[in-house]
């Protein structure tokens, strides 16, 4: 995740320390291996793990439950090659898996039931000069890919190539699809610490930025709920200006609320309960919260029921198929991730260990 204030922050520290970290937990762990006790699972879960910047080595891993199998490295082992360098958003979408691989400036398609790539589009300026991309969001027959360069490109699902280019704010680091417009979160964080504060609005049918909403310091992840209300946070600057999460109105692209008081570092909404933890990077404190989207009021302050112990959270998902709740946790950044699973109830149901390098994004298979 390529973002300051958090994971740009993070990349720095890794730079300076990878080569003194120990390397025990980096070794190839045999593939398949076969899987611990996952109680109340079925179907097969997917993880991409971005890797250390510059360093080339991103991965996907495959947990089959049904087989009881897990390949830490599906895609190099089926393609025999990488993903490349960063990869930082994946979801699933027309029965594939589009997976964004931000330094290498490619959008990797593959096939989730071989894990064969189906394609890969490149990213760049009509210069030649990579755009970093860093999310995706889809609308019917169309691919929206969001880039550090203040660009959104549109990809044909049935060409599978760029059909179009238009602009947003600086350093965009979120988009999302709602009420026939995109909404895409200009984060300024390459020009840290002048952050932008501001909500690309980009019109569906014109693919052009209409208007701007001003929202919080260094605006992130954004996500709609199923009345077309977005969310997102702003991040603040890591010091005087404290993260906050925000409500847009999509009808009048306007903020409508601003829970100040509801600090949250990442999130994820299913069924309109928005399942969101804080971190604090000066203190190492946790906190895992769900939220009524519907009511807007917290509905827990305290997710996690029993006693773990979480060292730095990197992703959530909920999986919609079990109400399975999953924090990958990415330790130290240097060393191999793993995956937690909790149940409804908040209780640990087991851990993935040394899953991937910072472990970033969860999707489970329809």
């Amino acid at each position: 995740m390529l973002h300051f204030s958090h994971s740009n922050f993070i990349f720095f520290v890794i730079l300076a320390t990878v080569f003194l970290a120990a390397c025990d937990d980096m070794h190839d762990v045999p593939t398949p291996v076969s899987l611990p006790r996952t109680p109340g699972e079925k179907g097969i879960l997917f993880v991409l793990s971005e890797g250390l910047f510059n360093m080339n080595n991103s991965t996907l891993c495959n947990i089959n439950f049904d087989n009881r199998t897990i390949e830490t490295d599906f895609f190099t082992n089926i393609n025999g090659r990488g993903l490349g360098d960063t990869a930082n958003d994946m979801e699933f979408y027309d029965h594939l898996l589009w997976i964004v691989v931000n330094v290498s400036s490619q959008v990797e398609i593959v096939d989730p039931n071989t894990g064969t790539s189906i394609r890969r589009i490149p990213i760049f300026n009509p210069d030649g000069m990579a755009r970093q991309p860093r999310f995706i969001a889809f609308d019917k027959q169309k691919a929206y890919v969001c880039s550090f360069d203040g660009t959104v490109s549109r990809i044909d699902i049935s060409s599978l190539k760029v059909d179009a280019v238009t602009t947003c704010g600086r350093n965009p680091d979120g988009i999302a699809f709602a009420n026939d417009k995109l909404y895409v979160s200009n984060s300024g964080g390459l020009d840290q610490p002048n952050y932008d504060h501001t909500i690309s609005v980009i019109d569906i049918n014109s693919f052009v930025e209409i208007k701007k909403i001003d929202v919080g310091l260094n605006p992130y992840k954004l996500q709609a709920d199923s009345q077309g209300d977005i969310y997102v946070i702003s991040r603040g600057n890591n010091g005087s200006i404290k993260p906050t999460w925000s409500k847009i109105n999509t009808k009048t692209d306007l903020v409508e609320r601003v829970f100040t008081d509801l600090p949250v570092t990442n999130f994820c909404i299913r069924n309109d309960t928005a399942f969101m933890y804080n971190f604090d990077y000066q203190t190492n404190l946790f906190d895992l919260k769900t939220f009524d989207c519907k009511k807007e009021q917290l509905i827990t302050a305290h997710f996690v029921t029993d006693s773990t112990k979480i060292e730095r959270p990197y992703a959530i998902y909920a999986n919609p198929k079990n109400g399975h709740i999953y924090i990958a946790d990415a330790r130290n950044y240097t060393v191999k991730g793993n995956l937690l699973c909790f149940n409804s109830n908040g209780k640990l149901l087991y851990t993935l260990n040394s899953i991937g390098l910072n472990p970033n994004s969860v999707i489970a298979l329809p």
